[in-house]
């Protein structure tokens, strides 16, 4: 289930999704040429919570830090990919300062939920996906009934077809719950429950924003 456009026009100029991609690709172009040494940047949960109590404080940076890293071209492209479709629109009825003290803090609040469930991983957890599951969790309450147009692939058949925006998004938290369930969050993968915590967190905090419309 892969989406590619949504038919829900803005009125502003996504800025600060565009320049959301324009870094999140820039520093994946940094990575391959370092070779994984901004790794380190990665949100280390042991570490972090190592940090919280005593030693250097840089650790705790790092919440922010991972969500402008990736694993491979594959995880960027379909984090950005998302950002892209459904950023804009957000961005539109948030406002532009608003939008990205929302996404930023998405970050945080995902890498903690993360962290939470696995507090003595080593293993370093990167990738906007946490951020972008805000905006998701964002668009669903704002934006439920936009048409999202969808690839469905079975087996070797690819069916487009367009669903609401409530419909795309449920199927897609619902997969991420089942997927937490049956995994290990101390295990190198994907971090499921940052993108449960950060689609939480947009879904709630999206409803401010329901009836009004701010241009900051």
């Amino acid at each position: 289930m892969i989406p590619y456009r949504d038919l829900n026009p803005t009125q502003t100029t996504p800025i600060v999704t565009w320049l959301l991609v324009a870094t999140n690709v820039g520093v994946f172009v940094l990575q391959l040429l370092s070779r994984d040494g901004l790794m380190a940047f990665g949100a280390t949960p042991a570490y972090v919570l190592a940090a919280l109590w005593h030693g250097p404080k840089w650790p705790l940076l790092t919440l922010v830090t991972s969500a402008f890293l990736h694993g491979g071209f594959t995880h960027l492209f379909f984090n950005m990919l998302f950002l892209w479709i459904f950023g804009d629109n957000v961005e539109d009825r948030m406002g532009h300062l608003r939008f990205l003290g929302f996404y930023l803090t998405a970050a945080v609040i995902a890498a903690v939920g993360h962290i939470a469930m696995a507090p003595a991983s080593p293993v370093p957890m990167v990738g906007a996906s946490g951020a972008i599951s805000a905006v998701l969790g964002a668009y669903m309450v704002l934006f439920p009934t936009a048409r999202i147009k969808t690839l469905f692939l079975i087996i070797i058949i690819i069916q487009t077809v367009e669903l609401p925006a409530f419909v795309f998004l449920g199927i897609w938290i619902a997969i991420q719950m089942i997927d937490a369930m049956y995994s290990d969050p101390n295990a190198p993968g994907v971090a499921w429950y940052a993108h449960i915590g950060g689609f939480a967190f947009g879904f709630l905090m999206a409803f401010r924003y329901r009836r009004k419309k701010t241009r900051l």
